[in-house]
């Protein structure tokens, strides 16, 4: 045959099955486009998100090779400023107070600079006055310039009023910000006018350094590290956007790797769907054969099938990925829910060709492995035998091979041991990867156990008993129709029981660290309670007690993001414990550490801490507490230390316990008369029930994505079950003929239909959610543990499990059904004939 007409037929054969079988060819197309989609959307929001982050710093850091920044809420000595000015290979230096407060009920950051000495290092900042105000009025100690964002709604020469710390102040609008870029709120003053109005005398907050164009950047940061007193830290551009970037990592990388292991699944449905059509079509590729067909081109054509469906599925994932990236910039944020990027507006969708291009080969591959087993078997088969007879040929007495399930299953038992590769889980992952591999290889085996009970039992249905002798007599087949059910609902069930998990151990959390009736707060406004407003909250009749907290940044290394400094009156009752606490020496400060803060410094109860809040501070780790909201780490202090080492009685939140008997209703209301006006516009103020309920929806916002995943993978495993019963049933024609000689009427044919279906869905629910506990179990105690560094306690969502296996039974029966129907509508004659 030439190569033109050794490939038409083929060809033909390709198309006339798609024809026949839309339904297999739809769901593995989207089982691909579904990986596809949310690898790339979570790549291309988090890529946005990191874009729009980098263009902030570069306004923020302008032009500046350095900067040496304030490690605690402190500042530093403003006396270091011209020192760094003068050392040799800095071309220029720009002292900067930044601070953060509210502008009515607005956020606003407070950046305090001097302009001449700013423009040559963050020139994004200089403020330009309105028309008809002097260039001087950059120096006034009542001028304020807002950027485009922050003057929205406002008026040039109004006099504003800002709130920072415990200090509040009023500012004329006396010019803009022009450069400071889309969608940040700003306020630029004089630096003196800051430092006055603001409670930071003597003292700023960053040391921006342009360096000579031939000078040895690095050796001039060993110069300034040796100069550098407690509290100051020297940090590049890329310190920070890495420090970013470490928040959102983990995040995004294992919502990758769900996406990664979305693509393994759609790889089984590939594999599922193949195996099941050249099971089929066997006397067709024996046929092949004869009149001339090489084993390399029905092999090709089996690739070609599967490298076609990932085309497909690759190409509609890259659209749908897109789309869906949008959707979630728009609903979610840059930072896909987790909190990672503090950002007022959704940043612009960048998209990203490379990664398109990258994670449509991964579609395409996951589609060409699925094939490739498949592909060989119909390759290597022997075309006398296929045009003699089809069917499972394994003796029904022989025992399936478990071997290799368990070598696999070892092996990811080994992995989930490991520990994390550069702070990720990578070993958990292929743990998983593995452990859904040693799944489908054991489900010949496995569906056996599971039907032993029935297969060694009398029945008294003609029915069931021909259903459980087929699935004996046919493990290979049950396997194929199982392993894209076992693949998909094990997902499910993996995600569905991490995420109860989670939520559970969250919803626990809360209960026992919100232990009073009102929660106030704040929020980022930036201001805070001082001692006479908490006083005047104390004084409220219906209050009995009330925990005066804040919570500050604490740098603590470069390159690392700031851990937070938590304030409270008795953190180690305030805090649920992990393990046990210890005494602390007399004479050291007692210190509390989050889970996440002892994993990533590596310390535990007992321990010494350094800490940049003042000259001779001696710390030590009384204890460890569960701490879900603050994934970078945190540490406590009692409000007696905190006081006494960093001078600032300012507090931001406060957990008020009431009176019994008390309207919680009219208490918020009295609690709001009491606070200063300033502060009426940003506190907010609810019962503890409502914050617990507002925190819960935070989680949801943040798990959306993945609840869309576990979403997605039910539909597309139903879609899969469907295809896979209806196309391994229409292709049993041939044995419902010959039954129908021998006297099975129709509705037994189809009842008989009814009840494999029902089987195979139940046991691909016992083998899918058993394995799914299994790989939940490496999710729970590895993989969250090694990417967050905090741990909870398995919970089980029966109903959820119970529901879906549920529908599994019924969707693999009802579709059995329906399909038989079809295939029994041929007289028996008709279906026997060897003619097709």
């Amino acid at each position: 045959m030439t190569f033109v007409t050794a490939w038409r037929a083929p060809w033909w054969m390709i198309r006339g099955e798609w024809r026949a079988h839309p339904a297999r060819i739809v769901t593995a197309v989207i089982a691909i486009a579904v990986g596809v989609a949310l690898g790339l959307a979570v790549h291309l929001v988090n890529a946005s998100a990191l874009d729009r982050f980098a263009r902030g710093l570069a306004l923020v850091r302008g032009r500046a090779d350095l900067s040496v920044t304030a490690a605690g809420p402190d500042g530093i000595d403003e006396r270091l400023y011209p020192r760094l000015a003068r050392l040799a290979g800095i071309a220029a230096a720009s002292p900067v107070v930044d601070a953060h407060g509210a502008l009515g009920r607005d956020p606003i950051e407070i950046v305090g600079l001097d302009a001449f000495r700013a423009a040559a290092v963050t020139p994004g900042l200089i403020p330009t006055p309105a028309a008809g105000q002097p260039l001087t009025s950059l120096l006034s100690p009542q001028a304020l310039f807002l950027s485009p964002a922050a003057l929205a709604g406002r008026r040039l020469g109004d006099v504003v009023t800002i709130v920072a710390g415990t200090r509040t102040a009023a500012w004329r609008i006396m010019g803009t910000v022009p450069g400071a870029g889309e969608g940040r709120r700003i306020a630029v003053a004089d630096i003196s006018a800051a430092q006055a109005r603001l409670g930071r005398a003597g003292h700023i907050d960053r040391v921006d350094l342009k360096l000579d164009a031939d000078v040895d950047a690095d050796m001039i940061a060993g110069t300034i590290r040796a100069m550098l007193p407690r509290g100051a830290v020297l940090e590049t551009p890329a310190d920070e956007s890495s420090s970013t970037d470490a928040l959102s990592r983990a995040y995004r990388v294992n919502l990758d790797m769900l996406a990664l292991v979305a693509l393994l699944t759609g790889a089984f449905l590939v594999y599922s769907a193949q195996a099941l059509s050249v099971a089929r079509r066997a006397p067709q590729f024996a046929l092949l054969r004869v009149i001339g067909g090489t084993r390399s081109l029905v092999l090709g054509q089996v690739l070609a099938e599967g490298a076609v469906l990932g085309i497909v599925g690759a190409g509609a994932g890259i659209a749908l990925g897109t789309g869906l990236a949008a959707g979630v910039l728009r609903l979610v944020g840059g930072d896909l829910g987790s909190g990672a990027f503090a950002d007022e507006q959704a940043p612009p969708l960048v998209f990203a060709p490379g990664a398109a291009l990258a994670f449509a080969a991964l579609g395409i591959a996951a589609a060409l492995i699925g094939s490739l087993l498949p592909a060989r078997a119909a390759a290597a088969g022997r075309p006398v035998v296929a045009l003699r007879h089809g069917g499972d040929a394994v003796d029904p007495s022989a025992k399936p091979r478990i071997m290799p399930a368990l070598v696999l299953a070892v092996i990811a038992v080994v992995l989930a041991l490991l520990p994390a590769a550069a702070g990720l889980p990578i070993a958990g992952y292929a743990s998983i990867g593995l452990m859904l591999a040693a799944g489908i290889a054991a489900m010949p085996r496995v569906a056996r156990w599971l039907l032993a009970p029935l297969a060694h039992a009398r029945l008294s249905s003609p029915a069931a008993q021909l259903a459980v002798a087929r699935l004996w007599g046919a493990p290979a087949q049950a396997a194929v129709a199982l392993s894209g059910i076992v693949a998909s609902i094990g997902l499910m069930a993996a995600m569905a029981v991490m995420v109860a998990s989670f939520r559970g151990s969250v919803d626990e959390w809360l209960r026992q660290i919100l232990g009073a009736d009102i929660y106030l707060s704040l929020g980022g406004s930036g201001a805070a309670l001082a001692p006479e407003d908490q006083s005047r909250l104390l004084a409220v009749r219906q209050v009995a007690d009330a925990d005066f907290m804040l919570q500050r940044p604490l740098a603590l290394s470069p390159g690392r993001p700031p851990v937070i400094l938590i304030v409270r009156r008795d953190p180690g009752a305030a805090f649920p414990a992990v393990g046990r606490s210890v005494p602390v020496p007399a004479g050291t400060v007692p210190v509390w550490v989050s889970e996440p803060f002892s994993r990533t410094f590596d310390v535990a109860a007992g321990d010494a801490l350094a800490l940049p809040l003042g000259p001779g501070v001696r710390a030590r780790i009384a204890g460890v507490f569960r701490d879900y909201a603050r994934q970078q780490g945190a540490l406590a202090l009692r409000a007696a230390d905190a006081d006494r080492l960093t001078g600032e009685r300012g507090r931001s939140e406060a957990a008020i316990s009431l009176a019994p008997g008390t309207d919680p209703g009219g208490t918020i209301a009295a609690l709001r008369q009491a606070l200063p006006p300033p502060l009426r516009s940003v506190a907010v103020i609810q019962p503890v029930a409502d914050l617990r309920a507002r925190a819960l929806a935070i989680f949801d916002r943040s798990f959306a994505v993945t609840y869309a995943l576990e979403a997605v993978a039910v539909a597309v495993g139903l879609a899969g079950v469907a295809a896979t019963v209806s196309a391994q049933t229409i292709a049993r024609t041939r044995e419902f003929g010959m039954l129908r000689h021998l006297g099975v009427t129709r509705r037994l044919i189809v009842a008989t239909l009814g009840i494999e279906g029902a089987l195979i869905g139940a046991v691909g629910a016992v083998a899918g959610i058993g394995l799914g506990a299994a790989m939940a179990q490496v999710l729970i105690h590895v993989v969250n543990p090694q990417s967050f560094h905090w741990t909870m306690t398995t919970r089980w969502p029966i109903g959820l499990l119970s529901g879906v296996a549920a529908a599994l039974v019924v969707a693999a029966s009802g579709t059995a059904m329906i399909a038989g129907r079809r295939a029994v509508s041929l007289d028996a004659v008709r279906a026997v004939r060897e003619d097709w």
